[in-house]
């Protein structure tokens, strides 16, 4: 059975900073409290003040499975995650290089990469996000907001050359 393809959407305006996240997400999957190892990062933009969580965006066609040359990971339909399978990865990066939010990370520690997995589809990022700032949703919803998004863009970009043109 085919699921709907899940991904976990953040907004920088709810997101505080306080990291929870990344420590339940280390604790989930490696048992220690150590944000190094968190599947999800909160980037802090300095310039503009804001936090902004970034995590694995489960590509359709994920430059990481395709970059791979050890073939580690591929896309789990029943799931609709990108998944790795660390019996295949070589650790060579790749994979870590090529994504382009920045959502593979290398622990040095254990020589391993590693990604999101929406936790089996119980993300405990979102369970413990006090604001709200991370949730999940069906990604088609993520890229229909974004078409609106930029559509609005491009309007006020549109009525602001018009007026310097007249």
């Amino acid at each position: 059975m085919h699921n709907t393809n899940k991904v976990l959407k953040t907004d920088h305006n709810k997101c505080t900073g306080c990291r929870l996240c990344e420590l339940v997400c280390a604790v989930k999957h490696d048992h220690v409290s150590n944000p190094t190892r968190s599947r999800i990062r909160v980037i802090k933009w300095e310039a503009e003040g804001i936090y902004v969580p970034m995590s694995c965006q489960q590509c359709e066609d994920a430059p990481c499975a395709i970059a791979c040359p050890a073939k580690a990971l591929s896309r789990n339909m029943d799931m609709g995650r990108v998944e790795l399978d660390y019996d295949k990865c070589i650790g060579c990066r790749t994979c870590v290089s090529v994504c382009p939010f920045g959502a593979m990370h290398f622990v040095a520690t254990d020589r391993k990469v590693i990604k999101c997995d929406l936790c089996d589809g119980d993300p405990q990022c979102v369970r413990f996000c006090d604001t709200k700032a991370v949730n999940l949703v069906d990604a088609g919803d993520v890229s229909l907001q974004k078409g609106r998004e930029a559509a609005k863009r491009l309007r006020g970009a549109d009525s602001r050359t018009s007026s310097l043109v007249a």
